[in-house]
């Protein structure tokens, strides 16, 4: 099976969302704040575009909840994927549900079919400085079909804050961490490994995101086009 993995531009859009309550510094939540994000190939050109809106937040005791609606589209602009994650914020910390980890055309393609999932939250402090290293995250998944059972994990390994950048996209230009991660995709037999690189921006969440293949060729990237509150 030939899996695409755009998992780091996933999981950051699905937190890349404005304040409500000052909850947190990069990601709190908001009802009705939407982002616009094009996916592009190694080679530049238009895959697909991702739209990411807050559908629901809540707050209570010093906790925030949300909601985040995902639905994306082909560079034909037909529908090909729509599902939902929960976000929390609490205290200096910004949580986010680890089956963001697992690949959305995946889903999309086992989505009928029985399937356990269980794994580590994707954690991202409020606080961000050079050099800081971040907790790892994963996400395991076994699926049933026909009475056989295969098995997937996705490793998010290596994370840190590697520098700091300005960034400029059709949404305008921010001052970005830049935070690098190593993700790492096996099923059955397969074992791959994706680095990549996001572009965080305070009050705004992911403006940019590139992942590459091991050797460090660009292999696909995404960027904010669109943003509104």
């Amino acid at each position: 099976m030939k899996t695409k993995l755009f998992v780091f531009a996933f999981l950051i859009c699905s937190i890349a969302i404005i304040a409500q309550d000052n909850c947190s510094t990069f990601y709190p939540m908001n009802e009705g704040v939407s982002m616009e994000y094009t996916n592009y190939n190694k080679k530049g050109k238009v895959q697909g575009i991702s739209t990411y809106k807050v559908v629901e937040a809540t707050n209570s005791a010093g906790t925030t909840n949300a909601t985040m609606a995902i639905d994306m589209k082909d560079q034909k602009g037909k529908d090909v994927y729509s599902t939902t994650y929960n976000l929390s914020c609490s205290g200096n910390m910004v949580t986010l549900d680890y089956e963001s980890l697992l690949p959305s055309e995946m889903m999309q393609q086992y989505g009928d079919m029985d399937i356990e999932i269980s794994g580590n939250d994707i954690e991202i402090p409020n606080e961000l400085s050079v050099g800081q290293q971040l907790n790892d995250a994963n996400v395991a998944m076994k699926i049933s079909m026909s009475g056989i059972n295969m098995n997937m994990t996705v490793d998010m390994t290596n994370r840190n804050v590697e520098k700091k950048e300005s960034v400029t996209t059709p949404a305008g230009t921010y001052d970005c961490f830049v935070l690098f991660s190593e993700n790492r995709s096996k099923m059955m037999m397969a074992n791959q490994v994706y680095p990549s690189r996001v572009w965080l921006a305070e009050g705004i969440g992911m403006v940019k995101q590139e992942t590459y293949k091991k050797n460090g060729d660009l292999m696909s990237s995404t960027m904010l086009t669109a943003h509104s509150k």
